[in-house]
């Protein structure tokens, strides 16, 4: 499907609410009920694939079975929906893991902006399973132990739940559970930084990014930090990990120099829960930037400038 999957998905509610206004009560009460749970269904989905578009897909082909599923087969919509949805992003990503390996660069996942004015994309909890480093976590998990491990630790499903939307048996839910939340605690922070620390701490590094002041930018940053950033081959971008303070704070203020046009416009706000900061050129995105805060350092930075990630951002606002 395309990349504008969200788009896409507005049309087929739009249909669906004009026959459903005029002829057909049964189309109705299916959209308000697909409706009803859109929000968790995209917040499951998105953090399964870390893609707006992958996310907003998966939806739309759950709304297409949703529509040609009989009552007899459903005790409970949300627990059909849930599972529709959970075993399409096991089998998507199943089948896009050559793709991942196959692009260019480091893959990131596609920021949200998450600003408390708007939640455009119906993001139930906004925490710190939603955050850039959280999501690249998931990544080392297999399909099946990321869909369980969400299922069951951020969305707080029972196991027997968990078993029968992903098709195992409890007691394999619980072996695979066990084995993500190795995977996960082992490299998860044990605390969270609160939202003041985080935000004082992002603007600091915008000012010493801003004026180039080397000495100012180490003070920020942890000595292992890591500068993660993703163009896919269409943005300016490293191709790996860049790692180490001294390397990090060179390569930014370096590349600020040397790659980044000069009348970009700013805007702050909060990229997947985070403080973060959408740079935009001409009117339209450009990139992305969001910090991982611990121990009142910078830990890891993120960018995204691939153009593609970025589609979904509405454009700078006259």
């Amino acid at each position: 499907m395309s990349r504008q999957g969200s788009m896409s998905m507005r049309k087929v509610n739009e249909q669906g609410q004009s026959v459903a206004g005029s002829a057909d009560p049964g189309t109705s009460i299916c959209l308000a009920t697909f409706d009803q749970y859109r929000g968790l269904l995209f917040s499951i989905a998105y953090r399964m694939l870390g893609s707006v578009a992958d996310a907003e897909d998966m939806l739309q082909e759950a709304f297409i079975r949703w529509q040609q599923s009989s009552e007899q087969d459903i005790e409970s919509p949300r627990a059909f929906l849930v599972t529709i949805v959970s075993r399409l992003c096991i089998n998507h990503l199943q089948s896009a893991r050559a793709q991942r390996e196959q692009y260019f660069g480091e893959w990131l996942p596609e920021p949200i902006v998450t600003n408390n004015a708007s939640d455009p994309f119906g993001i139930l909890k906004i925490d710190e399973s939603l955050s850039m480093a959280f999501l690249i976590l998931l990544e080392r998990l297999t399909p099946i132990e990321r869909a369980v491990f969400l299922l069951r630790e951020v969305f707080e499903y029972d196991y027997s739940e968990v078993a029968r939307i992903v098709g195992q048996s409890e007691v394999n839910c619980r072996q695979i559970l066990r084995r993500a939340r190795q995977h996960i605690e082992a490299m998860r922070p044990r605390f969270e930084v609160p939202e003041r620390k985080r935000t004082d701490l992002f603007d600091r590094f915008l000012e010493a990014v801003g004026t180039g002041e080397m000495g100012g930018l180490l003070d920020l940053l942890a000595k292992d930090v890591v500068l993660h950033s993703d163009g896919g081959g269409k943005g300016v971008a490293v191709p790996n990990e860049v790692r180490g303070a001294d390397r990090v704070a060179r390569g930014i203020l370096g590349g600020l120099q040397r790659f980044v046009p000069r009348n970009l416009v700013r805007k702050l706000g909060h990229i997947n829960g985070s403080p973060g900061v959408i740079n935009y050129l001409e009117g339209k995105p450009h990139s992305v930037v969001t910090l991982e805060i611990r121990d009142g350092l910078i830990r890891e930075i993120f960018i995204i400038t691939n153009p593609e990630k970025l589609s979904h951002i509405p454009p700078l606002a006259e």
